[in-house]
């Protein structure tokens, strides 16, 4: 499959997805769900209202240990300490929207338009974070 190549259902190589609450509940995981990819969002996991206050440590665990790779909009959580740590104790193979300025319809695209890129990334077991451009994925740095 070519990196933009629209795709029918969950690509083979690419782990089920987690999305952090960054991305909103309805909007995009629905975007992301019509272009054929599976996720669990962390309101679907946590529960309403629990969601709002799961620490960003605790289900960077937990999409570790399940193997999930996770989604978000979050590119502060690579300069935070312990979210840092649990990104890379835990394996997570992240990728991240590194501008908040997006409409759901956006943020949702630039995912679906990199799917292949992110299933390559997916060979390596992790930890990792990339960014998530329009055409492209870039690696950052978790230290």
């Amino acid at each position: 499959m070519s990196p933009s190549a629209p795709h029918s259902g969950h690509p083979e190589g690419l782990p089920h997805l987690f999305l952090d609450r960054s991305l909103g509940r309805i909007q995009v995981p629905g975007l992301l769900r019509a272009g054929g990819l599976d996720l669990t969002t962390l309101a679907e996991h946590y529960g309403i209202p629990a969601d709002e206050s799961v620490a960003d440590q605790e289900w960077l665990y937990m999409a570790g240990a399940a193997g999930w790779a996770v989604l978000m909009k979050d590119d502060r959580i690579r300069r935070r300490g312990e979210e840092r740590a649990a990104l890379r104790d835990a394996g997570v193979r992240a990728f991240v929207l590194t501008s908040g300025n997006f409409r759901a319809a956006e943020m949702a695209q630039r995912f679906l338009d990199n799917v292949g890129r992110m299933v390559a990334a997916c060979a390596d077991p992790g930890p990792f974070l990339y960014a998530v451009h329009a055409h492209q994925i870039s690696r950052l740095s978790i230290g």
